[in-house]
Protein backbone atom coordinates (compact mmCIF):
# COMPACT_ATOMS: atom_id res chain seq x y z
CA UNK A 1 0.00 0.00 0.00
CA UNK A 2 2.79 2.36 1.01
CA UNK A 3 4.79 1.90 -2.35
CA UNK A 4 1.58 1.89 -4.48
CA UNK A 5 0.56 5.46 -3.00
CA UNK A 6 4.09 6.57 -3.27
CA UNK A 7 4.12 5.42 -6.81
CA UNK A 8 0.68 7.26 -7.51
CA UNK A 9 2.01 10.26 -6.23
CA UNK A 10 4.96 10.24 -8.25
CA UNK A 11 3.39 9.38 -11.55
CA UNK A 12 0.53 12.08 -11.05
CA UNK A 13 3.37 14.91 -10.32
CA UNK A 14 5.38 13.39 -13.15
CA UNK A 15 2.41 14.36 -15.16
CA UNK A 16 1.75 17.50 -14.18
CA UNK A 17 5.13 18.58 -14.57
CA UNK A 18 5.73 16.97 -17.40
CA UNK A 19 3.09 18.04 -20.14
CA UNK A 20 4.45 16.23 -22.28
CA UNK A 21 2.07 12.78 -23.37
CA UNK A 22 2.97 10.93 -26.11
CA UNK A 23 3.93 6.91 -26.64
CA UNK A 24 7.25 7.20 -25.44
CA UNK A 25 6.86 9.71 -22.29
CA UNK A 26 4.24 8.00 -20.69
CA UNK A 27 5.89 4.82 -20.50
CA UNK A 28 9.38 6.03 -19.77
CA UNK A 29 7.54 8.10 -16.66
CA UNK A 30 6.17 4.73 -15.64
CA UNK A 31 9.82 3.11 -15.94
CA UNK A 32 11.40 6.14 -13.99
CA UNK A 33 8.20 6.06 -10.91
CA UNK A 34 8.82 2.28 -10.71
CA UNK A 35 12.72 2.53 -10.32
CA UNK A 36 12.33 5.30 -7.89
CA UNK A 37 9.98 3.41 -5.66
CA UNK A 38 12.16 0.01 -6.05
CA UNK A 39 15.23 1.62 -4.87
CA UNK A 40 13.54 3.25 -1.96
CA UNK A 41 12.13 0.18 -1.29
CA UNK A 42 15.29 -1.24 -1.28
CA UNK A 43 17.34 1.85 0.56
CA UNK A 44 14.33 1.79 3.14
CA UNK A 45 13.80 5.39 2.63
CA UNK A 46 10.01 5.47 2.25
CA UNK A 47 7.97 4.90 6.00
CA UNK A 48 4.77 6.14 6.90
CA UNK A 49 6.28 9.26 8.53
CA UNK A 50 7.60 10.80 5.49
CA UNK A 51 4.69 9.63 3.36
CA UNK A 52 1.69 9.88 5.51
CA UNK A 53 -1.35 8.77 3.61
CA UNK A 54 -3.18 7.21 5.93
CA UNK A 55 -4.02 10.73 7.53
CA UNK A 56 -5.37 11.89 4.11
CA UNK A 57 -8.99 11.04 4.99
CA UNK A 58 -9.03 12.65 8.03
CA UNK A 59 -7.29 15.74 6.53
CA UNK A 60 -10.14 16.56 3.81
CA UNK A 61 -11.80 17.82 7.18
CA UNK A 62 -8.61 19.35 8.83
CA UNK A 63 -7.35 21.28 6.16
CA UNK A 64 -11.05 23.19 5.48
CA UNK A 65 -10.71 23.99 9.42
CA UNK A 66 -7.08 25.12 9.43
CA UNK A 67 -7.86 27.34 6.89
CA UNK A 68 -10.54 29.23 8.41
CA UNK A 69 -8.72 29.98 11.29
CA UNK A 70 -5.72 31.16 9.27
CA UNK A 71 -8.20 33.38 7.84
CA UNK A 72 -9.55 34.40 10.55
CA UNK A 73 -6.60 35.17 12.48
CA UNK A 74 -5.39 36.63 9.21
CA UNK A 75 -8.26 39.16 9.95
CA UNK A 76 -7.53 40.03 13.42
CA UNK A 77 -3.52 40.90 12.56
CA UNK A 78 -5.10 42.93 9.78
CA UNK A 79 -7.29 45.01 11.90
CA UNK A 80 -4.44 45.28 14.37
CA UNK A 81 -1.68 46.73 12.01
CA UNK A 82 -4.39 49.36 11.06
CA UNK A 83 -5.22 50.09 14.29
CA UNK A 84 -3.87 53.74 14.91
CA UNK A 85 -2.28 52.86 18.01
CA UNK A 86 -1.30 49.32 17.06
CA UNK A 87 -2.74 47.27 20.32
CA UNK A 88 0.02 44.58 20.62
CA UNK A 89 0.66 42.75 23.80
CA UNK A 90 3.51 40.38 22.49
CA UNK A 91 3.45 37.31 24.80
CA UNK A 92 5.66 33.95 24.95
CA UNK A 93 3.62 30.96 26.25
CA UNK A 94 4.80 27.28 26.72
CA UNK A 95 2.17 24.52 25.11
CA UNK A 96 2.57 20.90 25.46
CA UNK A 97 1.49 19.07 22.99
CA UNK A 98 -1.01 15.60 23.35
CA UNK A 99 0.06 14.55 20.12
CA UNK A 100 2.34 11.41 20.45
CA UNK A 101 3.80 10.61 16.38
CA UNK A 102 6.73 12.85 14.95
CA UNK A 103 3.59 13.77 12.32
CA UNK A 104 1.05 15.10 14.76
CA UNK A 105 3.48 17.15 16.36
CA UNK A 106 4.63 18.49 13.10
CA UNK A 107 1.03 18.96 12.35
CA UNK A 108 0.80 21.21 15.37
CA UNK A 109 3.71 23.00 15.47
CA UNK A 110 3.28 24.01 11.67
CA UNK A 111 -0.68 24.93 12.50
CA UNK A 112 0.69 27.01 15.11
CA UNK A 113 3.09 28.52 12.68
CA UNK A 114 1.36 28.94 9.97
CA UNK A 115 -1.95 30.59 11.91
CA UNK A 116 -0.66 34.71 11.54
CA UNK A 117 -0.05 36.21 14.82
CA UNK A 118 1.83 33.12 16.50
CA UNK A 119 4.70 31.31 15.55
CA UNK A 120 6.41 28.26 17.11
CA UNK A 121 9.70 29.23 17.73
CA UNK A 122 11.04 25.99 19.57
CA UNK A 123 9.95 22.50 19.69
CA UNK A 124 11.33 20.33 22.79
CA UNK A 125 9.71 16.81 22.85
CA UNK A 126 6.18 17.46 22.86
CA UNK A 127 7.02 21.02 24.32
CA UNK A 128 6.07 24.41 22.63
CA UNK A 129 7.53 27.90 22.87
CA UNK A 130 5.06 30.14 21.13
CA UNK A 131 5.41 33.51 20.54
CA UNK A 132 1.89 35.06 20.16
CA UNK A 133 1.20 38.34 19.02
CA UNK A 134 -1.14 39.39 21.78
CA UNK A 135 -2.07 37.70 24.73
CA UNK A 136 -6.27 37.02 23.40
CA UNK A 137 -3.81 34.92 20.52
CA UNK A 138 -1.96 32.94 23.61
CA UNK A 139 -4.98 32.22 25.36
CA UNK A 140 -6.71 31.16 22.62
CA UNK A 141 -3.96 28.91 21.86
CA UNK A 142 -3.73 27.64 25.89
CA UNK A 143 -7.49 27.03 25.54
CA UNK A 144 -6.56 23.84 23.51
CA UNK A 145 -8.66 23.97 20.50
CA UNK A 146 -6.05 23.70 17.96
CA UNK A 147 -4.21 20.74 19.98
CA UNK A 148 -7.43 19.22 20.04
CA UNK A 149 -8.09 19.43 16.56
CA UNK A 150 -4.76 18.31 15.34
CA UNK A 151 -5.01 14.77 17.95
CA UNK A 152 -8.08 14.25 16.11
CA UNK A 153 -6.22 14.75 12.75
CA UNK A 154 -3.43 12.36 14.00
CA UNK A 155 -5.86 9.69 15.50
CA UNK A 156 -8.83 9.90 14.32
CA UNK A 157 -11.23 10.46 17.87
Amino acid sequence: MLYGSIGLVLFCFWLVLSGNYTIITVPAGILSVLGIVALSRRMGVADEEGHPIHLLPRAVTYWPWLILEIAKSAWDVTKIILHPKLPITPTLIRLRASQRTAVGITAYANSITLTPGTITARVSGNEFLVHALTRSGAEELADGKMDRRVKKFEVGK
